[in-house]
């Protein structure tokens, strides 16, 4: 006989949700027909990247929750000038992250077209629904006067 409720948790590692964020909005946006092999080069992708930039998604996005949870993460840290030499700095400055974060713009155009189109339909939905409202009344105006 099989317990269906544990009282196990388990924890989601730090900054691993926002990877599955990253995954999932390329995703979303580029629909590709093979999801898994999508995945495999995504992440070989950000693999590179972060070799080439020593920026982590996974350890901002670490920092992101630290910051909402008690804004430790993005207090003034030490230049670069002050490390000692022999150790590498896996953390990147605020520049450099958000300079890695902003997009083009043509980048920008496509977010604001792709929002416009979710507002209009958004808008057409309420409308219709709307419409739909008008029609069941005036309908039941009519059984109405029939009666």
């Amino acid at each position: 006989m099989s317990i269906p409720f544990s009282s196990t948790n388990y924890r989601i590692p730090q900054g691993f949700g926002n990877l599955l964020e990253g995954l999932t909005l390329k995703i979303l946006r580029e629909q590709p027909d093979s999801i898994p092999a999508f995945a495999a080069a995504y992440f070989e992708n950000l693999l590179e990247k972060r070799e080439k930039t020593n920026f982590d998604p996974a350890e901002w996005g670490t920092k992101v929750d630290d910051l909402f949870y008690n804004n430790h993460a993005f207090k003034e840290q030490e230049p670069l000038e002050k490390c000692e030499p022999g150790k590498e700095k896996s953390q990147t400055s605020m520049k450099e992250v958000t300079a890695l974060n902003e997009s083009s713009e043509e980048d920008k155009d496509m977010e604001e077209n792709a929002a416009l189109k979710i507002q209009a339909a958004f808008r057409g939905h309420l409308a219709r629904e709307e419409v739909k409202k008008m029609k069941s009344s005036d309908l039941q105006e009519k059984t109405e006067e029939n009666e």
